[in-house]
């Protein structure tokens, strides 16, 4: 058993990790499932304005106390960490809260709506020393991490040319719910209820998973986004659907390799799928995710001439879940941390802002 791993396990006499939900939406339950399995943690509150959803999150999960706004969990104090699970635009006002408490966090992503603010946030959680993380779960898979180490050893040589594509069909079909009514859906489409659109929901996954697996940083960049017509007169009730819903980059990485990044929410057939496939000068790497299960095959040595791909075994990791609650139990945290994201909100921002005024090569600083 290795360190990390006996790290999640709970030693008789250790006190429990208390954590408080902030939020009660589809990913606070599964942030609330995630760590309802552990040994040694414990859900202690939760914080949602809405009293009816509120009282329903509480019973599901079993949580004591519950709290209609953050500063009454604050003061009440019976916590350890957090994971806050509110809206986009929210994160910043909320995490710098927790942070000034002296409250471990792991903040959905992204980490904010702009570079400056994901700054801000990095800074003072780097300055109050607690565990800061982001919930890019797609970085604790076990392709990810198996791609990783395989790029790191020289399995496919010096890195040349990459594809990173996620794609989503919930505008075109009803897998997910109908986005026509639910409002879960309808927020992530509109600008003024705080979305990115699909550059911040789901670009965010793709541009931190790739640079994670290449283990390069993106140098130069250009970038285009798109939104398309969904309704009469671009909005439903009091959404403005014009948040973007597709979109793609040209980079450059340190090294020299190009590729492509692109995602969209238009793609019949493609309930939830990412796809990296990188390609070095001895052989190519294939990796898919659907955010439960992943994959990874690789085309090297002797298989290159015939163009044979072999699947690659990849051990179980931990959850990013797991990670959070292991590194404040141990003080030693494995990220995706705060910096790293905010690293990634400059791509984001860089993307947004070259996307909408349709500028040219961007230098990446």
């Amino acid at each position: 058993m290795t360190g990390f791993t006996a790290a999640l396990k709970k030693r008789r006499g250790d006190p429990l990790t208390r954590i408080l939900i902030l939020g009660t939406g589809d990913m606070a339950r599964r942030h609330a499932r995630a760590f309802r399995k552990m040994d040694g943690v414990t859900l202690a509150g939760a914080v949602e304005p809405v009293a009816d959803r509120l009282a329903e999150f509480a019973a599901e999960f079993d949580i004591p106390d519950t709290f209609a706004e953050l500063d009454q969990a604050i003061a009440w104090g019976n916590f350890d960490a957090a994971s806050n699970v509110t809206p986009d635009a929210v994160h910043h006002p909320t995490t710098m809260t927790l942070v000034a408490a002296g409250k471990h966090v792991l903040c959905e992503k992204p980490l904010s709506t702009s570079y400056p603010l994901a700054l801000e946030m990095t800074e003072a959680a780097e300055a109050a020393g607690i565990v800061n993380m982001v919930n890019l779960t797609y970085r604790s898979s076990p392709a990810a991490i198996k791609a990783r180490e395989l790029v790191a050893a020289g399995e496919i040589g010096n890195l040349r040319h990459f594809d990173a594509a996620y794609l989503q069909s919930w505008l075109v079909s009803r897998g997910w719910g109908d986005w026509h009514t639910e409002g879960r859906w309808l927020w992530r489409l509109s600008q003024g209820h705080g979305s990115q659109g699909v550059v911040g929901d789901i670009g965010v996954h793709l541009i931190d998973l790739a640079t994670f697996v290449f283990g390069r940083e993106i140098v130069r960049m250009q970038s285009r986004t798109a939104n398309f017509h969904k309704a009469e007169g671009d909005r439903i009730g009091g959404y403005v659907l014009d948040a973007n819903d597709t979109f793609t980059i040209g980079a450059e990485l340190a090294g020299g390799a190009v590729g492509v990044i692109h995602a969209t929410r238009w793609a019949p057939g493609h309930v939830n799928d990412l796809r990296l496939d990188l390609f070095g000068d001895r052989g190519g790497i294939r990796l898919r995710a659907d955010g439960d299960e992943s994959s990874l095959a690789i085309c090297a040595g002797a298989d290159v001439d015939p163009g044979t791909w072999r699947d690659v075994a990849c051990p179980p990791v931990p959850s990013l879940y797991e990670a959070f609650a292991a590194a404040i139990r141990t003080g030693e945290s494995t990220g995706p941390s705060f910096r790293e994201a905010a690293r990634v909100q400059r791509l984001l921002d860089l993307c947004l802002e070259a996307g909408e005024t349709g500028s040219g090569l961007v230098e990446v600083r």
